[in-house]
């Protein structure tokens, strides 16, 4: 007998097999939704095989689940494993509104990446951020990441080396890829009024119990004072507190040299470590580094560092005309000045907690230091706790401030001692947020 073709158009019913069972479901492909969303991945639950999204349009965040028929791919529609679509990333997806399944996910292809940009400038109360020369928004749905952990804004330190992702001239999300730890000198009351280099960017005056915020990774330190002093090899672990023993250096007995001075114009006023200093006749200054700033009006200011190393020496200094530049910048007062008749930044809280400001401790919390408007780093530390950091940006306005950080974490083990860091950070803070479901 011929076999029956259908006629174009139609299409012939299937007899199932007698060894094919129908139970009324079809498991849901890639293909299958009724939903779809552009968002960004903000956790990912391996155990429970959920994965949360937050909705830019209404930034609320959803869950949904997933499974082996849940498709993931890169942004060219190539299958990926989830593995290699991390928190943080900003992702279309496809799914089931009903049953709250995920059938698919890929990198958005409207999405752009700026990685392991250390060059920025945040401004969160402008809520911008400057990458070069082009200016993107932060805004309410801006998440910020820190090893797999959402933080917030006033974790991220300066130094600390970034991702980010948006969409347009959004970011949506800003990953920490290389984050910082801390420094502590040990034993250093004979080098208080001497310095510290660390590496080829970090050079600061040594004081009393200070605590430094340095990026993650090995260095080469420098002590100095009145010829004396030593180099140091460390290693600095995010989020950990290296301290390093300078207790054998020595301190000999202080060694001079004349340094004659030449500056133009000849009018300019020169400050030696903080003081004014006349130019015109030789001057003798102990071996070791000192900060020199030179101003004069109508001119750009300078501020540099010259190593005394000899019996006699000469310094050139040569300002630049500030005509047709910006206004002169002034240079920031001590924010760690004890003077008084002055605005002031208060810390409330964490309360017993010792609070350094641009790495020179200021006090026990509550308390308070001198008011100066710009970006500084506010650190916060106590014996048996982990030492945290904040980076605050004060307004220019003539009023006082206040800020109240959260709790230290307590932790187990002693710092690093030496030149290594021995000790396991753990992130043990954990956002509990409401899953809402993405009404579409």
């Amino acid at each position: 007998m011929a076999a029956c073709v259908p006629e174009s158009g139609s299409r012939t019913a299937e007899v199932p097999s007698s060894n094919e069972i129908h139970i009324g479901y079809e498991a849901p492909g890639p293909e299958s939704y009724d939903s779809a969303d552009t968002a960004v991945l903000v956790d990912k639950d391996s155990d429970q095989k959920t994965l949360t999204f937050l909705n830019l349009n209404r930034g609320r965040e959803y869950t949904l689940s997933y499974d082996g028929t849940t498709k993931f791919a890169d942004k060219y529609g190539e299958s990926v494993s989830l593995k290699q679509i991390a928190v943080g990333d900003i992702v279309d997806v496809t799914f089931m509104k009903e049953t709250k399944h995920l059938t698919k996910m890929m990198l958005s292809d409207q999405a752009w990446k700026n990685e392991g940009v250390a060059r920025y400038e945040m401004n969160l109360i402008r809520g911008e951020v400057a990458i070069g020369e082009d200016i993107y928004k932060l805004t309410d749905n801006t998440r910020y990441l820190s090893e797999g952990q959402m933080i917030e804004a006033m974790d991220i330190n300066t130094s600390d080396v970034l991702s980010f992702q948006g969409i347009d001239n959004q970011v949506l999300s800003v990953k920490v890829e290389k984050g910082h730890g801390y420094l502590r000198l040990v034993n250093d009351e004979s080098f208080v009024g001497g310095w510290i280099e660390i590496g080829q960017s970090t050079i600061q005056r040594i004081t009393e119990d200070m605590l430094l915020v340095l990026p993650e990774g090995a260095y080469q330190v420098n002590i100095s004072h009145r010829g004396g002093g030593g180099m140091r090899d460390v290693i600095i672990n995010r989020n950990e507190e290296t301290a390093l023993d300078i207790g054998d250096m020595e301190v000999p007995e202080a060694q001079t040299g004349m340094v004659l001075f030449s500056l133009s114009p000849s009018n300019a006023t020169l400050y030696i470590d903080g003081t004014e200093t006349d130019a015109s006749v030789p001057v003798t200054l102990e071996y070791g580094i000192h900060q020199l700033i030179v101003k004069a009006e109508g001119y750009k200011s300078i501020t540099q560092y010259i190593r005394v190393g000899q019996a006699s020496a000469g310094v050139n200094v040569v300002l630049e005309s500030a005509t047709g530049s910006e206004e002169e910048e002034e240079d920031k007062d001590d924010v760690t000045d004890v003077s008084t008749g002055y605005y002031k930044v208060h810390i409330d809280s964490p309360e017993d907690a010792e609070v350094y400001v641009n790495g020179n401790y200021v006090g026990i919390a509550p308390c308070s230091f001198k008011k100066v408007s710009g970006v500084h780093v506010v650190s916060l530390r106590m014996e048996g706790y982990k030492t945290r950091s904040y980076t605050i940006q004060v307004d220019n306005e003539e009023k006082d401030i206040t800020f109240s950080f959260a709790e230290l974490v307590e932790i187990d083990g002693d710092v690093t001692d030496g030149d290594s860091s021995e000790d396991e950070d753990e992130e043990d803070s954990e956002e509990d947020s409401d899953k809402d479901e993405d009404e579409e």
